[in-house]
């Protein structure tokens, strides 16, 4: 009516925003499920892939928001390389975020078919590549992330990286969120005069450090402390590395081989410190699964999660990538002190609490306001 049409205020206008990312990964879509539910977010997901051979997980049915696209993938320098067709149409999005570099459709896309849109990269860390070919490869296909709208580092590490190799460009920081209820759950055990077991979970490979966390075991045991040693992930280089180990220590190492994302909380809940001693790794979310169970944590200076969620001599220790000897110390030092571990476990999962998808979410959000906020 005449005269009343200030006295509603107009709701604000949602943020259209488009993900086109790989794979429909358990961890990932924990956030895009938060971001989906929140009134001032209009989301779509696109994954290039239905699944991953590095990961089975169990498969789900997509969401309303997501969409699988029809495509394919080869494997190229280690990486796979996909091909996808039927792109949507990308202008009804107020911001697209891509999480490929190593596809010819993101390729496509960050070259040609958004260069008039506002686009995102969300990316981990790029490992640092030797002079040659792989590290001209690595510049070509980054070079154009200098055109972005924003780069969305996935952790600290990942911020400062990207910052490094194109400071022309708006950064942000977003860890990776994941829904850490069921591991939240765990009622932490004492340990009592049971020996301690380590817990590590990732691919057996050496980039995980697998081996430095087999010799450094075999160290302790060799000292005479007790301890038990569970191996959760698949195979791998696994028969390799334990191959030279006494029949003592392989009796004393459990593996579990792959574990679906719903049989992860047992795993977690069995074990009383946690290990990830990689050489290389972007993230890693079962540091923020370790923070959720109230485990301490052991982890090396290469990995992001490390980095942004295990804060020295509060919730655990970390030791420089590939020093097997401090990789030993940390390990001796947690088992001889049980009540230092309980209190590092205690202090994990208080942290926990703050790296829910709700928040993730929430920080997605503030990105999208900031880059409202300047373009307008």
């Amino acid at each position: 009516m005449p005269g009343q049409s200030g006295s509603a205020e107009m709701s604000p206008r949602k943020v259209k925003a488009s993900f086109l990312t790989i794979v429909p990964s358990p961890y990932q879509r924990d956030l895009f499920g938060a971001l989906a539910a929140r009134e001032d977010i209009e989301l779509q997901v696109f994954y290039m892939e239905a699944a991953s051979p590095d990961s089975p997980w169990p498969e789900k049915g997509l969401r309303s928001f997501e969409k699988l696209l029809p495509g394919f993938w080869v494997p190229f320098g280690g990486a796979r390389w996909h091909f996808n067709w039927n792109l949507p149409d990308f202008s009804v999005s107020d911001f697209v975020v891509l999480s490929s570099i190593t596809s010819w459709t993101g390729q496509r896309l960050m070259r040609h078919a958004l260069r008039r849109h506002k686009w995102l990269f969300w990316g981990e860390r790029l490992r640092r590549q030797p002079a040659g070919w792989r590290d001209w490869s690595q510049r070509k296909l980054t070079s154009p992330l200098a055109r972005a709208t924003g780069i969305v580092g996935i952790g600290c590490e990942a911020e400062n990286d990207y910052i490094a190799r194109f400071p022309g460009v708006r950064h942000f920081c977003i860890p990776y969120h994941c829904d850490l209820s069921a591991f939240l759950a765990i009622p932490r055990r004492e340990r009592a005069a049971n020996p301690p077991t380590f817990l590590f979970c990732g691919q057996m490979i050496r980039r995980k450090g697998v081996d430095l966390l087999l010799t450094a075991f075999s160290r302790i045991l060799a000292q005479g402390h007790t301890a038990r040693l569970m191996l959760v992930g698949r195979e791998g280089e696994l028969r390799e590395f334990l191959n030279p180990l006494p029949s003592t220590v392989r009796a004393c190492v459990q593996y579990e081989g792959f574990q679906p994302p719903e049989r992860l909380p047992d795993c977690f809940a069995r074990a009383d410190i946690f290990v990830m001693p990689s050489r290389h790794d972007g993230w890693g979310v079962v540091v923020n699964q370790a923070l959720g169970a109230g485990l301490p944590v052991i982890t090396s200076d290469a990995v992001g999660a490390g980095l942004d969620l295990v804060e020295e001599n509060v919730n655990g220790l970390c030791f420089p990538a590939g020093d097997v000897e401090k990789l030993e110390r940390c390990m001796v030092r947690l088992t001889s002190s049980p009540e230092l571990a309980r209190s590092y476990g205690e202090a994990s999962r208080r942290k926990a609490l703050a790296i829910t998808p709700e928040a993730g979410a929430e920080k997605w959000e503030r990105v999208f306001q900031t880059l409202s906020l300047n373009s307008g």
